[in-house]
């Protein structure tokens, strides 16, 4: 068993040993194997560098010798050299060789009688003309691959890019090779044929990228760094493709893609090379890229390609070169316009209203959800400067012909006024000139009115609607720019009467009919219809808030008064409608957009009315509107009524918006226990106010409330200069004549809280009241005071708030520089950027400087007052709500709501003299005195003394206040009979404002009532005066 098992054991070990000679024998033949294979790699390495180094020093010791000028090389050696070089070729290594090669070709291409010479001569020869067509194509690819690296705002760089682009121009077409002149011509064609093979081959390489690359790289960017020369040659070359292909599309195609996209192309050209521009005007491009674009697919796939940003760019070189050809604009605007909303419309899609991690900011688009490289943002401003063309007066002459063709004066002599484009630098001179010379002679204009009668179907009313579709897209899609373009839109004082002439055309009735189907009506015609009448509100609205008074009142710029009225009507009618009708409540997209864009335009119309008036009177109610349907809509929260309320609440008479006001507050004050019932009594809160501090007595009690607690009852005990407190208890007079007071004193500009504009002396938050400390608090407190004036009916002898803001520089005797951009300090300002620098400069006074003030102060006002309660207001009537009624005292409305106790009676010989005396002895400011003097305000109630809560009442008084025990029966019938009971001449007239109550000794003259009445209303002691 043993001896079994040792032979087995063996054995193995025998083939182990013989396994592992296998084993050695085979990794030393792969050994041997790799070592060959790497021999003869070292090997080949080696002799492909020896044979490398060979042709190089070749090559230099052919250009050396070339470079000795010893003798002209001939063709065929310079091909030679080439084809080695070319076959050893390395971008890094042999660059400068390889330039060296380009001179040399381009020298022999210079030589006079010469054929052998001339490197194109080899095209003519039968053995080598496919070997040498090969090799200048690939010469010339060599060069494009060059082109894509340089830079040509580096010196070295742009001799570089001038060698390259000389080569590409030299053998891209025949003009310029010697070898056909005289008997050569005949060989034209077939020369001709060669170069269009050459051309194709660069094309289908990518020479249009080439170029692209090239041109962005010397274009894109502030100054242009690209030569005359440069440019001439890469834009020749760039045309050289389409003009062979006879203008097909597919080269059409990439010439708009890769060439016209280059940011401010068309503008360089005009700059550097106009003659350029004359070409592509020979070859009608710009009719070509039109018709080419005004295919949809077409022109959507060029858009796709280049996306939003180049989109934008190749736009603004299209609308340029517009702006040079009349006739073709002319011709074409409909493919014109067309193109312009596709591409515009395509841009729309990359605009995003908002910041987030996802969008970038574009200078001409916003927010926008792409990235904007150096280059494009360097080129924005001639970019913006193309695009202006759009809305420049030239232009808008010519897409606007058929409504600027309408005749608005009868008078002939004006018809004719001059047209011609005047240069910006003396457009405001001379248009004021024009203006005032023919003011007169305009006078004698038709009034505007809705007529219907135009078919709306008719191609000029698609061309008109279209136009305006393209600025309305415009103004959409260019955000940044926007009040440029409306700037620019307004700027022909006839364009926005002559469109509201031609709206009034429009349908069988005219205007507002037509409009309000279309609101109905989801088709593309009445989509375009909107946007016309969406786009004279948006340009209407700009122009009017622009205008000043004398503009618009005086010199009727644009609009007659009477056409205003039309306007405003029409307008009023519309939104109503789209409210009343519920075509608002359900609004998205376009529709949306329409109803601000028609509401925008109105408000700013009735806003202007408010402030000075061009309407006739209840021209802004709706009659069809019964406040009580509405008022019922409103208690049911119907969406319609809700609507109305916020966006035109001026349809409703302003008397039953007070009581509507009135109405909601009171409801609060029920819902929030603020109202006395017979089963619970509000929470009245105490206060004590020294009146020689009394903003900071009010300030420090007051401030530390609840909003509740604000809105709820507040007694105030005044405490005078001598530390005693003053007689009288307050049901809320006392406390109206101490908001009163508090209110003066925020707004004295003494204070330097608030300051006042010279002229109107309007208030206005003070930029330096941060002086205060905790000037933010103070600022909400004085919103909170006005906020509760409001909230208990107290009128507030306050003048107009702070509508009106400005701006000053000295600060503290400071002078400190405040920037509206960065930079802005080194930044001129311009003809340019004038507008912009007026808008920066309004945006800063009235919105940057004072933005914390005004926060604060109207935080505290709405800690009191809904928002949504005062939207029903103007700004005239909110400041009526918050100060009263600012008209004159209407004594006999006064005298109709008097009641009277004591034994007075309306037939009383004191009461015949007090009114006598207030009639026709007091001044309106001692009319004003006196009603302070009973009611603790100088100011009436907003819709008449019937709504004095409680009623104004007079009282015959025969003892001092602190012995009136009230009427009894003897003083009532010694009053009613004139009965004294001793004469009380050295006594004053006394009042109870929590009560509107006037106490009126039965004085036995009337001087002496005049003398003692005029003493007390001018004591200003509150309640201790008897």
């Amino acid at each position: 068993m043993n001896m079994f098992s040792a032979s087995q054991s063996s054995k193995a070990q025998f083939l182990d040993k013989a396994r592992q000679a296998r084993e050695e024998r085979r990794e030393l033949k792969e050994r041997e194997r790799a070592a060959v294979l790497v021999q003869a790699l070292v090997r080949r390495f080696l002799c492909r560098c020896r044979l490398q180094r060979e042709i190089r020093s070749e090559v230099e010791d052919f250009f050396g010798a070339n470079e000795s000028g010893s003798s002209k090389r001939s063709a065929l050696s310079v091909f030679r050299i080439a084809r080695k070089l070319l076959f050893v070729f390395n971008h890094k290594e042999d660059k400068e060789r390889f330039e060296k090669l380009c001179r040399c070709i381009l020298n022999s291409m210079d030589a006079e009688n010469e054929p052998k010479v001339w490197y194109v001569s080899l095209a003519l020869s039968k053995d080598l003309t496919l070997l040498w067509i090969k090799q200048i194509k690939d010469i010339l690819w060599f060069c494009c691959e060059f082109l894509k690296q340089l830079k040509p705002d580096i010196l070295q760089d742009s001799r570089l890019v001038n060698l390259h682009l000389t080569m590409l121009v030299t053998f891209t077409d025949t003009s310029t090779w010697k070898i056909l002149r005289g008997k050569g011509e005949t060989l034209r064609p077939a020369m001709n044929h060669i170069c269009a093979n050459i051309m194709g081959h660069l094309n289908q390489k990518g020479f249009y990228s080439v170029l692209q690359i090239l041109l962005t790289n010397g274009l894109a960017r502030s100054r242009p760094s690209l030569s005359k020369g440069s440019l001439t040659a890469i834009f020749s070359l760039a045309l050289r493709p389409v003009v062979a292909a006879q203008f097909s599309d597919n080269l059409l195609r990439s010439f708009l893609i890769h060439i016209m996209s280059v940011p401010a192309i068309m503008t360089h050209l005009a700059t550097l090379t106009p003659e350029r521009l004359v070409v592509i005007e020979s070859h009608e491009l710009f009719r070509k890229f039109i018709l080419f674009l005004s295919r949809e697919a077409q022109c959507r796939d060029v858009c796709v390609c280049l996306e939003g940003s180049h989109t934008l760019c190749l736009l603004g070189n299209l609308v340029f070169l517009g702006s040079l050809n009349d006739k073709v604009l002319e011709e074409e605007t409909a493919h014109f316009v067309g193109v312009l909303i596709h591409m515009l419309s395509y841009c729309q899609k990359y605009v995003s209203q908002k910041k987030s991690n996802l969008t970038h900011w574009h200078p001409v688009l916003g927010w926008f959800s792409q990235t904007v490289d150096y280059g494009l943002n360097e080129s924005m401003p001639l970019l913006t400067k193309q695009l202006q063309h759009l809305w420049g007066v030239h232009m808008i002459r010519i897409l606007f012909c058929d409504v600027l063709s309408k005749k608005l004066l009868e008078n002939q002599e004006i018809a004719q006024l001059p047209t011609q484009p005047i240069s910006p630098q003396n457009s405001l001179p001379m248009k004021n000139l024009f203006k005032r010379a023919f003011q007169k002679s305009a006078s004698v204009r038709n009034i505007l009115k809705p007529v219907g009668g135009k078919r709306v179907d008719s191609a000029e009313v698609q061309k008109v609607c279209s136009i305006c579709v393209l600025y309305q897209t415009t103004l959409t899609t260019l955000t940044q720019i926007r009040l440029q373009i409306l700037t620019g839109l307004t700027y022909l004082d006839d364009l926005l009467p002559k469109l509201w002439a031609f709206i009034c055309e429009l349908g069988p009735q005219g205007g507002l009919k037509l409009f309000l189907e279309c609101l109905n009506n989801d088709t593309e015609e009445s989509k375009r219809l909107l946007a016309m009448l969406m786009l004279f509100c948006d340009c209407s609205r700009h122009l009017i808030t622009i205008l000043d008074d004398i503009e618009v009142y005086e010199e009727q710029i644009s609009f007659k008064l009477e056409e205003l009225v039309t306007i405003s009507s029409f307008l009023n009618s519309f939104v109503f409608k789209m409210i009343w009708d519920g075509i608002v409540e359900n609004a998205r997209g376009e529709t949306l957009e329409l109803f601000h864009s028609v509401h925008g335009w109105l408000m700013v119309l009735y806003e202007r009315d408010c402030r000075r008036r061009f309407a006739p009177e209840d021209h802004w109610l709706r009659k069809d509107l019964k406040p009580s349907v509405l008022f019922q809509e409103l208690d049911k929260d119907k969406k319609r009524a809700q609507l109305l309320l916020q966006y035109i609440p001026h349809v409703i008479p302003h008397k039953n918006r007070v009581l509507l006001f009135r109405n909601m507050v009171t409801k609060e004050k029920e819902k929030l226990g603020l109202v006395e019932t017979s089963s619970a009594s509000p929470h009245v809160t105490h206060i004590t106010i020294r009146r020689s501090r009394m903003l900071e007595d009010g300030y420090e009690q007051l401030r530390q409330l609840s909003q509740n607690a604000m809105k709820g009852v507040i007694r105030v005990k005044f405490v005078n200069d001598l530390g005693v407190d003053e007689a009288g208890i307050d049901q809320d007079g006392v406390f109206k004549e101490f908001l009163e007071e508090i209110i003066k004193k925020v707004f004295d500009p003494a204070l330097n809280l608030f300051k006042t504009t010279s002229g109107d002396e309007r208030l206005y938050p003070s930029p330096t009241s941060y002086i205060h400390e905790n000037y933010l608090q103070l600022f909400e407190f004085v919103g909170k005071m006005l906020g509760k004036a409001v909230y208990e009916r107290y009128d507030g002898d306050i003048s107009d708030l702070g509508l009106t803001l400005s701006y000053d520089e000295d600060v503290m005797g400071q002078l400190v520089c405040h920037e509206l951009v960065p930079g802005g300090k080194t930044i001129p300002v311009t003809n340019e950027n004038k507008i912009s620098y007026i808008h920066l400069m309004a945006h800063f006074r009235m919105h940057t400087q004072i933005k914390s003030q005004t926060a604060a102060l109207i935080s505290g006002f709405r800690s009191i007052i809904k928002p949504e309660w005062i939207r029903m207001f103007s700004a005239p009537e909110l400041q009526r709500l918050i100060s009263g009624d600012n008209a004159e005292i209407d004594l006999e409305d006064l005298k109709k709501h008097t009641v009277y106790y004591g034994g007075f009676h309306g037939s009383h010989r004191v009461i015949i003299w007090l009114w006598d005396i207030l009639g026709n002895d007091f001044s309106p400011e001692e009319r004003a005195m006196f009603l302070k003097f009973v009611t603790s305000c100088s100011r009436p109630p907003l819709l008449g003394f019937a709504y004095l809560k409680p009623p104004f009442s007079i009282r015959c008084v025969e003892v001092s206040d602190d012995q009136d025990t009230g009427d009894t029966l003897g003083s009532v019938l010694r009053g009613f009979f004139t009965i004294r009971k001793k004469e009380p001449g050295g006594r004053l007239p006394t009042s109870s404002t929590c009560f509107n109550l006037l106490k009126l000794p039965n004085y036995s003259k009337k001087s002496i009532l005049r003398e003692k009445l005029r003493y007390a209303i001018s004591m200003n002691t509150g309640f201790e005066l008897s």
